[in-house]
């Protein structure tokens, strides 16, 4: 955002984005000040869209099926004509994908040894990122991606011979991973950095939620319950796994079922 030119920014930024992405494109359009839209599939947390409100964000509220149309689109001229701007694709742009990898060198910075990183997959931009960064650095560190059952693409692209398929998806308390197909670009660079991909259920990444606010006081949402159930069912491997918790943003009903037992809606 800091690159762009003056007159790319004078209707404001436009994101879309479930909420991580949101309150970040959110914030530095206020630091700018500049108007920030921020478009958000109808299955997004109630917690981030308040955070993205606070931050002085407009939020535009789309079927979940529009909302990945333009994702996939790169743009975001399908969304309305009320919708203008600079636009930020939350996964692949380069800065955001280098941003991202920023995290597997604090990896490789903090930790001496580590066999294995498990990262949620939602579009691809933090897997990209972190696993380019490793190959770089720590080229013996495996990486694995997880997502929901309710939608894994990338898991189902590694099964049939890592030919991309489309699957079945079905919204859910995890709105930060998941979908019903894969990004092409996100694909072509991730395919040959990735080592395997997981199918989570939704009781699994509930636990995975749970474990980490009993155990580590760790507030995380569903798709940060992930990796943690991924890790904890020994599908990384037995050595030293590292769990991105990517995102801390979900309703305290949600959280609340979550803690009694539950799977949420």
């Amino acid at each position: 955002m800091l690159s762009a030119a003056p007159e790319e920014l004078a209707d404001g930024l436009v994101t879309t984005s479930t909420g991580n992405m949101a309150q970040g494109v959110a914030w530095m359009a206020r630091e700018l000040g500049v108007p920030a839209t921020i478009v958000v599939p109808d299955n997004a947390s109630m917690t981030k869209l308040a955070a993205v409100e606070r931050l002085g964000g407009r939020i535009v509220r789309v079927t979940w099926e529009r909302w990945w149309a333009a994702v996939d689109a790169d743009d975001e001229r399908d969304l309305g004509d009320g919708v203008h701007g600079f636009y930020v694709h939350p996964v692949q742009d380069p800065p955001v994908m280098a941003g991202n990898g920023t995290i597997g060198l604090e990896l490789s910075e903090d930790l001496d040894d580590f066999d294995a990183v498990v990262i949620p997959w939602g579009g691809g931009g933090l897997t990209t990122g972190i696993a380019s960064a490793l190959r770089a650095v720590r080229p013996e560190v495996k990486v694995y991606v997880c997502e929901p059952e309710s939608g894994a693409p990338f898991a189902a692209a590694v099964a049939n011979g890592h030919v991309p398929v489309k699957v079945d998806y079905r919204p859910s308390f995890i709105d930060g991973a998941g979908s019903g197909s894969l990004l092409p670009k996100m694909w072509e660079h991730a395919r040959d950095l990735v080592t395997d991909a997981f199918a989570i259920s939704l009781a699994d990444a509930a636990a995975g939620v749970r474990l980490l606010l009993e155990r580590a006081r760790i507030v995380g949402e569903g798709a940060a319950g992930l990796p943690v159930a991924a890790a904890m069912a020994g599908l990384a491997g037995e050595g030293r796994v590292v769990c991105i918790v990517s995102g801390g943003n979900i309703d305290s009903a949600r959280l609340a079922t979550i803690l009694e037992g539950r799977v949420p809606d």
